[in-house]
Parts: structure tokens; sequence; C-alpha cells
């Protein structure tokens, strides 16, 4: 389930910087589509590891990715290159896969 919707926001944010001016093709589009694919790769090279221990390491990462990317929503809406109903479903969706992040990890201390 988290895995899915890390999909979704990552496929959410390469169709919003689709429409980033070009000249931020290899600055905040590039950082933002970079941090919103490491969510679900780390997601999914975790559980590959095959010990709950790797796993969570690996959540922690893709929980760091998610915050960087929040940020970078915010830094984009600032900008004006999105504006704050796009900004609030973005925020909205990436707060949704940070919970169901920290109930995966929350489960596997159990």
């Amino acid at each position: 389930m988290v895995w899915k919707k890390a999909h979704e926001l990552t496929l959410m944010v390469y169709e919003i910087t689709k429409d980033f001016p070009k000249d931020e093709l290899f600055g905040l589009t590039s950082q933002m589509r970079r941090a919103s694919t490491s969510i679900p790769c780390n997601i999914v090279e975790g559980k590959a590891r095959g010990s709950s221990k790797d796993f969570k390491r690996f959540l922690l990462i893709a929980r760091g990715s998610l915050e960087e990317l929040k940020y970078q929503i915010l830094l984009s809406k600032d900008l004006n290159y999105i504006d704050e109903e796009k900004n609030d479903e973005l925020q909205d969706f990436a707060k949704e896969v940070g919970r169901l992040l920290n109930g995966l990890m929350v489960s596997l201390d159990k």
C-alpha cells in the first residue's frame, strides 16, 4: 500500500514539473523528481534486503526523501510554479505517504 501511494506521488511530481520553467530542468525539476523517485525505490530496495532492520533503515531514508520533497513543493508554490490548490493537493498526498511509512515502521518494531 505505501509503495503504491509513493509511486502515485512520484507520478504526480513528474506531471507537475513538466510545466516548470526550462531553466529549472537541472535545478528544482530534477531535485523534485529525484526525491520523489527515491521514496518508492527505497521502499522496494529495503523490502528486498530480507531483514526487518534493513527494511526499516531504507524506510527512514524514504521518509527523509519525502520530507525533502515536501519542502520542494512549498518552494515551488513560493516561486509561483504551482498554485495554492496544487500545493495543498501534493502536500496532503505527501502527508498520507508519510503516515503510511510511519505505520509500516511501527509494525516492523513489533
